[in-house]
C-alpha cells in the first residue's frame, strides 16, 4: 500500500496580530495571529510569559477540601500513599507529590501499577497488591488517575481509607466519586488544559500558601512539570505554556539528579526544546512502563545522588533499546499483512493484530502506520486465551471515540479520545471490526475528507531565513499540543548537489533559491521517489550546532514538483 500524496493547505492571513509590537518580523505576527494572539498585552505574555501570572490554586474544583485533608493528615502524624500511573505523567505526579509531602516531614509512601498486571488506574488487583504490600494506610492521593474509578473507590472507602484524587481526565458517565476531594479541573470551566502533574503542582502550591516549608522551593519543581506537560501532549496554552516555558529553561541545570542524568545519557547539552522532551526525555520513562519496570522510572525521579541516577538513566535506556526492537518487529509484520491484503489500499482504516505483539508498544506502531497512511489505526496485541488489547490512532476529522460507539457488538470495551483510544476485543472479532469501522468511516466522511493533508502556516523565501529571523522565531516556542511548530514553504527551489544518503534512510539535501542557499534534513526521504526540480518544498525550521558551530537548518516535511499550484 503506497503513501497517498499530501495535499498542501496554506493557511489563510489572519488579521495583523501585534501590529504595534516593534521589531517583529511580520511573519512572526502572521503565525501569532493564526494561534489567535492579537493586540500588544496579547502577544507580550505570550512571548514572555512570567511565573507571576499563574493564578490561584484555589479556584480548582474542591482544593480546599484537599489541603485541608492534607494539612490534617500531616498533623496527626497520618500514612499517606501516593498512588499513580506508569507513564510519564503518572511517574512525575507521583515524585513531586512525594517531595511535596517529604518537605513537611510526613509519614509517606507509593505505588505504581504494573501494565501488564494491574492495568491502568485504580483496579481491583491493584488495590489488593497495594494492601499486601504495603498494608492499609489512612489516605490515599490518587495522581493521574481516579476520576473515573468509581467502584474502586467505593471499596477503598469501605475499609475505612480516606481519598484524594488528584486528575486530569473526564468523568466517568456516572458522575463524581465519593471520596474526600476531586482536584480536577474537568470538574470546573477553566484550567482543562493541564496534566496530572500540572494539577499537582497546583495542589503543593495551595499547600504552600497555606503552610509555607522553610527550605522547600516549589521553583525548583517545574521542569518536572514541564517533562510530563510535553510527554503528556496536553495543550500548550496559557499556564501550561508558562510553565513548560520556563520549566526547559531549568532543565540543563536542573536539581533533580534523574532528569540530569536522563539528559547526560541521552547525549543533551545546552538549550533543551520540547522535541528533546517528546523524542528523548519522555520515550525512556515511558519504556519504564511499556517493559513493566514502571518503579525504576519513579526510582530515578525520585533520586538525589547522581551516581545512583545514572544507573538508572541508563536502565531506561537500556528499557527503550528494548522497547525499539518491539517497536521494529511489530511495525515490519504490520506491514507485511497490509501488504498482503488484497484490498489495502481501498480500506480506509488499518485493523491488524497478532499474538507475538507487545501490548505496551502497539500504541506506537498504530500512531506511525496511521502517520504513514493517513488512516485510522488500531493495533491489537492478542494474549493466550484470544482477548485482544488494542491502541488506536486517527486522522483530522475521524473520532476514535464516535466509531468504537458505532461498533458496540464487535468490542467488549473502548474508550478514550477522538485522536487516541483503546480497546478490548475477541480475536475471532477483529476482522469484523475492522469491516465495521471501515463501513463507519465511508458513511461519515467524504474522499477529500480523508486524504492526507499538509498546513502550511506561511510562504517564506530563503532570504528571511537566516540567525536573526531564528531569535524571534524562538519567543513562539516552546512547541506542541495547540501551538505547533510552524511549516513554512518555499517555491520554485533547485538542488545545488545529489541527495547524499544517510542511515535510517534519511537523505540531506543541498539547496538553492534564487542566489541563496542552505541545507536540509529529509527524514525518511530516502524512502520517496522524488519529482524532478524545481520544487516547492515545505518544511520546519531548527538551530543545528556541529562542532561548536550553529547554523539554521530546514527540515523537510515535503516536497513537490514547482508547477503545482498552491491550494
Amino acid at each position: 500500500m503506497a503513501e497517498e500524496e499530501k495535499q498542501w493547505i496554506i493557511r489563510e492571513d489572519p488579521p495583523r496580530a501585534g501590529a504595534e509590537m516593534g521589531g517583529l518580523p511580520p511573519i512572526l505576527l502572521k503565525l501569532l495571529g493564526q494561534r489567535g494572539v492579537e493586540g500588544g498585552e496579547a502577544v507580550e505574555k505570550f512571548l514572555k510569559p512570567r511565573l507571576r501570572d499563574l493564578s490561584d490554586p484555589y479556584l480548582l474544583p474542591d482544593m480546599e477540601k484537599a489541603v485541608e485533608r492534607v494539612l490534617a493528615a500531616i498533623d496527626a502524624g497520618e500514612n499517606i500513599l501516593v498512588y499513580g500511573d506508569y507513564d510519564v505523567d503518572g511517574v512525575t505526579s507521583v515524585a513531586l507529590m512525594c517531595n511535596v509531602l517529604r518537605a513537611y516531614g510526613v509519614a509517606y509512601d507509593y505505588f505504581i501499577p504494573k501494565r501488564g498486571e494491574e492495568g491502568y488506574g485504580l483496579s481491583d488487583a491493584a488495590i489488593d497488591n497495594l494492601l499486601e504490600d504495603k498494608g492499609k494506610p489512612d489516605l490515599i492521593i490518587t495522581v493521574d488517575c481516579g476520576t473515573a474509578s468509581i467502584d474502586e473507590i467505593e471499596r477503598i472507602n469501605s475499609l475505612g481509607i480516606d481519598l484524594i484524587v488528584v486528575d486530569h481526565h473526564e468523568m466517568s458517565v456516572r458522575g463524581k466519586p465519593e471520596c474526600v476531594a476531586v482536584v480536577n479541573p474537568k470538574l470546573g470551566d477553566d484550567f482543562h488544559y493541564l496534566c496530572a502533574a500540572g494539577v499537582v503542582f497546583k495542589l503543593a502550591h495551595a499547600l504552600l500558601k497555606r503552610r509555607m516549608v522553610e527550605g522547600f522551593d516549589l521553583k525548583e519543581y517545574i521542569d518536572m512539570v514541564a517533562v510530563a506537560t510535553v510527554a503528556d501532549i496536553v495543550p500548550l496554552v496559557e499556564e501550561n505554556r508558562l510553565l513548560v516555558r520556563h520549566g526547559l529553561r531549568l532543565l540543563p541545570e536542573t536539581k533533580h539528579a534523574g532528569l540530569l542524568a536522563l539528559q547526560q545519557v541521552t547525549g543533551m547539552n545546552g538549550n533543551v526544546s520540547s522535541m528533546d522532551v517528546g523524542f528523548r526525555i519522555g520515550p525512556r520513562l515511558n519504556a519504564a512502563g511499556r517493559m513493566d519496570k514502571p518503579e525504576d522510572a519513579l526510582a530515578l525521579m525520585l533520586e538525589a545522588d547522581l551516581s545512583e541516577a545514572r544507573k538508572l538513566a541508563e536502565a531506561l535506556d537500556l528499557y527503550n533499546r528494548e522497547r525499539q526492537l518491539h517497536e521494529k518487529q511489530i511495525r515490519d509484520e504490520a506491514l507485511a499483512m497490509v501488504a498482503e491484503r488484497p484490498n489495502a489500499q481501498d480500506e480506509p482504516v488499518i485493523v491488524l493484530g497478532s499474538r507475538s505483539w507487545h501490548p505496551g508498544v502497539v500504541g506506537i506502531v498504530a500512531s506511525r502506520l496511521m502517520r504513514q497512511f493517513y488512516k485510522p489505526t488500531f493495533i491489537v496485541s492478542v494474549d493466550e486465551e484470544g482477548i485482544g488489547k488494542g491502541s488506536g490512532r486517527s486522522v483530522e476529522g475521524i473520532s476514535l471515540v464516535e466509531a468504537i460507539q458505532a461498533c458496540p457488538d464487535d468490542l467488549i470495551a473502548g474508550g478514550g479520545h477522538d485522536m487516541a483510544a483503546g480497546l478490548s476485543i475477541l480475536e475471532s472479532k477483529i476482522d469484523e471490526f475492522r469491516e465495521n469501522f471501515s463501513k463507519y468511516v465511508l458513511e461519515n466522511t467524504t474522499k477529500a475528507q480523508r486524504a492526507p493533508k499538509l498546513h502550511i502556516d506561511a510562504e517564506i523565501g530563503f532570504d528571511e531565513l537566516s540567525l536573526e529571523f531564528m531569535d524571534s522565531y524562538d519567543l513562539l516556542q516552546p512547541f506542541g499540543s495547540q501551538n505547533p511548530q510552524p511549516v513554512f514553504m518555499s517555491r520554485n527551489v533547485w538542488l545545488t548537489e545529489a541527495p547524499r544518503h544517510l542511515k535510517n534512510k534519511h537523505i540531506k539535501l543541498f539547496l538553492r533559491q534564487g542566489f541563496v542557499e542552505h541545507d536540509a534534513i529529509f527524514f525518511g526521504g530516502g524512502e520517496r521517489s522524488l519529482p524532478d526540480p524545481p520544487w516547492d518544498v515545505a518544511f520546519t525550521i531548527d538551530r543545528n550546532t556541529f562542532r561548536g558551530r550553529t547554523t539554521l537548518q530546514m527540515v523537510i516535511q515535503d516536497v513537490r514538483s514547482a508547477e503545482q499550484q498552491s491550494e
